[in-house]
């Protein structure tokens, strides 16, 4: 039985070349949810069909899921992984933090390192932060560029050209996997400056979260303007019709949690999925073995 969303989620999801700015997305936004508690009912519907739909994709073997999320720090995106991914099997999930690329993942194409974790049929794999740090930390703090590879064509040019090579060659890249049969659905987590400063205060405060927060934090955080700037540009050259991007309000973590469910289970529905079925000659063999085993 397919499922009833809770959400439109045309709001939320980014046309193809269509120029945003992050000023007409409210980070606040929480739809007809009422509360947290009507969030988490919400919620909870949408763990129980995600964790039937990952059934359906793990016995099929047709298809897979990439999942990515990106946003500024404390914006949630471990603990959305966690409740969202709750009630599924983990044999079928695998998770990946994409940090500063090693040595050796400098001398290669920035997009050699995500290759190698795409989702084999069957499965899903979550990327916390991706190859689009490529196009946001980078393009923030340019000077990285000095340690990585850059194309001959591109190093004398104007850095514009290379973000736009960079845009490019990402959208190549998930339409070729895209047609590859894994699905690709890539999330902003959009927080608010205001809602980040108390989150790291309360992390601060708390004895058991200070492990959390680092100086690294408080820099990233003067560079706010130029971050937001990086991601409406990202947004706005990079959410297509097969790989779209979803802007998801984060300053309410539970409203953010069950809406990303909420497109999730609702892209795995769309892939009409079916278990698979036995051959007559199969049937036969499974009927004699059951009456052996009824007979023992």
């Amino acid at each position: 039985m397919k499922q009833k969303h809770q959400f439109d989620l045309t709001p939320f999801e980014i046309n193809k070349k269509q120029k945003i700015s992050l000023k007409d997305f409210d980070p606040n936004y929480t739809d007809q949810l009422k509360g947290k508690k009507h969030s988490e009912k919400t919620l909870a519907e949408d763990i129980k069909d995600l964790a039937n739909s990952q059934e359906l994709l793990w016995a099929s073997k047709q298809n897979s899921l990439l999942l990515v999320f990106q946003a500024m720090d404390a914006a949630g995106k471990d603990g959305t992984i966690k409740h969202v991914m709750s009630g599924i099997n983990p044999q079928g999930c695998d998770v990946f933090s994409f940090k500063q690329p090693t040595e050796e993942e400098r001398l290669h194409h920035f997009l050699w390192r995500p290759q190698q974790y795409l989702p084999p049929r069957g499965k899903i794999a979550i990327f916390n932060r991706s190859y689009y740090e490529e196009v946001l930390v980078v393009k923030v703090h340019p000077e990285i560029l000095t340690k990585e590879w850059i194309p001959s064509r591109l190093k004398n040019e104007p850095l514009e050209r290379l973000w736009k090579s960079r845009y490019n060659e990402i959208n190549e890249f998930e339409e070729r996997v895209t047609k590859n049969g894994v699905s690709v659905i890539k999330f902003f987590l959009h927080l608010s400056k205001d809602e980040q400063k108390r989150r790291f205060l309360k992390r601060l405060n708390s004895p058991e979260r200070q492990w959390k927060f680092s100086v690294s934090d408080l820099n990233e955080r003067n560079y706010w303007d130029e971050y937001q700037t990086a991601f409406e540009e990202m947004l706005s050259n990079t959410s297509t019709e097969y790989a779209p991007w979803y802007v998801i309000p984060a300053d309410n973590k539970w409203f953010m949690r069950a809406l990303v469910a909420d497109i999730i289970t609702n892209r795995i529905e769309k892939l009409d999925l079916r278990f698979p079925t036995v051959s007559k000659e199969q049937k036969e063999r499974l009927l004699e073995i059951k009456t052996q085993i009824e007979n023992e």
